[in-house]
């Protein structure tokens, strides 16, 4: 356990490239582990859909700023899923349509957006044991988080996998469009000047290529138990 942190707070951190599962796991491991999930992509989402609705131009440094003093995004456990509010609206489901995800990578790339997200994000983890996934929690929200992961994945694998999840909510998919704009992504989240997306030194690289979804969990279950003391957790 990580002596910067109260023995009483555990965060695990999980980052890692767009559609590797990062947030199956969480929740996966939120849910065993009796923590609180913070899906932090859902929130960068909810940003980019104001952003989209309110026809703001990302380049106007001045109307980014004002809207985002005007957002309020909050998660609600709805029938045992996380949903995403977004000033009082259930957004969960229009957040992961396929304009969001087109520029969401571009609306994260804003320093502003960034430092008012990692402001919130930071203050979930003071008083509660939680999961948070993201781009840069291991690097930058919690650089101190009790256990880290990398999540990775082929791309085209990935590109597989977020085409299956589209088809399977009855989204408009093109095969050839998701691979593109997850291209796209790793790109911009790679590239940008603040917060890139890296894995932290002492984070556990887990390549979900070649594994089930079971198989991740247990391996990331397995790397939490020997670093975190399970019995004491459980006596807060």
């Amino acid at each position: 356990m990580n002596p910067s942190l109260p023995k009483s707070n555990i965060v695990i951190a999980i980052d890692g490239y767009s559609s590797c599962g990062k947030s199956t796991l969480a929740k996966q491991l939120a849910s065993s582990l009796k923590f609180v999930f913070i899906d932090t992509g859902a929130m960068y989402r909810a940003v980019t859909l104001y952003i989209i609705r309110n026809h703001i131009d990302l380049s106007d440094i001045v109307s980014v700023s004002g809207a985002l003093d005007l957002i309020n995004i909050n998660f609600q456990n709805i029938q045992g899923s996380n949903t995403t509010f977004l000033n009082g609206e259930n957004v969960e489901t229009e957040i992961r349509s396929s304009r969001v995800s087109g520029l969401v990578s571009e609306v994260a790339a804003i320093s502003l957006v960034r430092q008012k997200l990692v402001a919130i994000q930071r203050a979930m983890g003071e008083n509660q044991n939680l999961v948070m996934d993201g781009r840069d929690i291991g690097t930058v929200v919690f650089p101190d988080a009790s256990v880290k992961f990398f999540i990775t994945a082929d791309p085209i694998v990935r590109a597989q996998r977020r085409y299956n999840e589209m088809l399977s909510k009855n989204q408009q998919a093109n095969l050839h469009e998701v691979i593109t704009n997850l291209r796209h992504r790793d790109t911009i989240d790679t590239t940008r000047e603040d917060s890139p997306l890296q894995k932290a030194d002492d984070a556990h690289l887990l390549d979900n290529t070649n594994l089930t979804i079971e198989e991740q969990f247990e391996s990331a279950l397995d790397i939490i138990r020997n670093e975190v003391d399970l019995s004491d957790i459980y006596k807060h």
